[in-house]
């Protein structure tokens, strides 16, 4: 038969393996018991709606006899109001369950990441390993919260660290996509980061030749230049001797081929590769010194305006004395413009 005593340390120390349990005399339902290894559990015992339930206290690791008494009386007090202690606690397990899943790092590596290794195992882990490294210092938040303001000032840093736009939208979208799908899920009711816009920006980082570097682009271009005039003088020497019709002399023209009037265009007006393959001859203004780029050949949809400076200006005119093309400056066959730059040409 259980011991029937009050509850006190002195009865706790006394309760013995084969005694089993201790039921309280004051507080009806409050116990405990001690199992085969001499583990002490407290409980208060009570029925709800039909239902019996044991609810677990505390162990005596954790807590005294006293703060079991207490605990007893707070719990049988809401039982009597009509509480289910015992659902109560099971909810609110439950929510701190839920809440742990919440975390970025576990949502990531529980929930995310096996969904894309549905999807596409070759990109998954690299998906979210970029939103870790990337959103660092969210490893310690609730999906739910994560802060648009956050994001905006990490962009801000981003930016002034040099990286570009499509490499801060690519970060941002990763982690939007993350918790969209959460949403879905239902781990949360919604997300924020659609207020975050995505950066509507030039993307191409600006990169100019140093001194050194131009010198030596400006050799290559010479050598280049000496070296098919002696291949073509060459070429001729032989055909001459066969009999055969020559080709075109190099020595008598500016440029062996449209490679160096593109590449100092390049230079000295910084146009994109697109820009100046669509470079018509319409859009350059020789009497007024400059040329136009039109808005539906700029990467931004912008145009502008580009003065042409004395060495621009006068290696178009040449080539354009050269190279009787009608509509484009740097123009292939049958009429279209050049759409790569690999070889020499006419």
């Amino acid at each position: 038969m259980p011991l029937k005593k009050k509850i006190t340390t002195t009865t706790i120390k006394q309760l013995r393996v084969e005694d089993k349990r201790i039921n309280d005399t004051d507080i009806h339902g409050f116990h405990a018991r001690i199992s085969s290894a001499g583990r002490i559990v407290y409980y208060l015992y009570y029925r709800f709606d039909g239902k019996q339930v044991n609810f677990k206290l505390g162990s005596a690791n954790e807590i005294t006899p006293a703060q079991a008494r207490d605990l007893a009386k707070e719990k049988a007090g809401q039982v009597a109001k009509g509480n289910d202690v015992h659902e109560e606690k099971k909810q609110v397990r439950q929510e701190n369950q839920r809440r742990k899943h919440l975390k970025l790092p576990v949502y990531l590596d529980e929930r995310y990441l096996p969904f894309l290794m549905t999807r596409n195992p070759k990109t998954a882990n690299r998906i979210v390993n970029h939103i870790k490294s990337r959103f660092a210092f969210l490893m310690d938040k609730e999906l739910d919260q994560i802060t648009p303001w956050e994001i905006e000032k990490w962009r801000s840093e981003q930016r002034k660290n040099g990286r570009t736009p499509s490499t801060i939208n690519h970060s941002v979208n990763s982690l939007k996509g993350a918790l969209s799908r959460a949403v879905e899920w239902g781990l949360i009711d919604s997300h924020e980061m659609h207020k975050v816009k995505t950066i509507k920006a030039d993307n191409i980082r600006v990169r100019y030749l140093n001194e050194s570097e131009e010198k030596r682009l400006r050799h290559a271009i010479k050598l280049r230049d000496m070296n098919a005039r002696a291949a073509r003088r060459s070429a001729n020497e032989h055909r001459e001797i066969r009999g055969y019709e020559q080709f075109p002399s190099l020595d008598d023209v500016t440029f062996v081929d449209y490679v160096e009037p593109l590449i100092l265009l390049a230079m000295n007006t910084g146009l994109r590769r697109g820009e100046l393959l669509s470079l018509t001859w319409s859009d350059i203004y020789f009497t007024e010194r400059y040329l136009q780029v039109r808005g539906g050949n700029a990467k931004s949809k912008q145009g502008r305006i580009i003065p042409l400076n004395n060495e621009v200006y006068n290696s178009l005119f040449n080539w354009r004395e050269q190279n009787q093309k009608e509509t484009y400056v740097f123009e292939g066959k049958m009429g279209v413009p050049l759409t790569e730059v690999k070889k020499r040409g006419a």
